[in-house]
């Protein structure tokens, strides 16, 4: 009797098991698509443009004013003492360690306003996978961006342009 319980629950146990498995669903979504699509992403791509326009114009002037510098010292050269000339050769070392921090600067602060203003467009995105998942009944979604690994998604549902429509693109 002992024996039969335990096989009766077993049965039970598998059964359950199948049957929860049989109704999982599955769904796919291209993230990078997705996220291009979005209209947040087009203005993030242009405040970052913007700022990376201003870097740029910063750098071009303390370029242009190094190389006003250095053509200066050089016409000077002839006319001043040694130790004035290495100095100056010193002041000139000086600023352009200045500019390449500039540069470095500029292209990190670049990358963490990039990183800041995708990061809501990211959650945003998500947060809408997640809803038309809940409301399709779909256990698991999958990224199907290219080189995200998933080879096979033809079976599961594509749930791209019901994302597109719960943010309104």
């Amino acid at each position: 009797m002992k024996l039969f319980k335990n096989l009766l629950l077993v049965s039970v146990l598998i059964l359950g098991f199948t049957a929860t498995q049989a109704q999982s669903k599955l769904g796919h979504i291209n993230i990078q698509e997705l996220v291009s699509a979005m209209p947040q992403t087009k203005q993030m791509e242009e405040d970052v443009k913007k700022a990376a326009m201003a870097y740029d114009a910063d750098y071009a002037m303390q370029t242009d004013a190094l190389q006003a510098k250095l053509q200066k010292y050089d016409q000077e050269a002839a006319t001043q003492t040694d130790s004035e000339n290495q100095k100056r050769a010193l002041e000139v070392e000086e600023m352009k360690r200045k500019l390449e921090l500039f540069a470095q600067g500029a292209q990190q602060e670049l990358q963490k306003k990039q990183f800041d203003l995708y990061r809501p467009i990211e959650e945003k995105a998500q947060n809408a996978i997640k809803d038309v998942a809940a409301e399709r009944g779909i256990i698991y979604v999958f990224d199907s961006s290219p080189g995200k690994g998933l080879i096979v998604f033809d079976k599961g549902e594509n749930i791209f342009e019901a994302v597109k429509a719960k943010l309104g693109i």
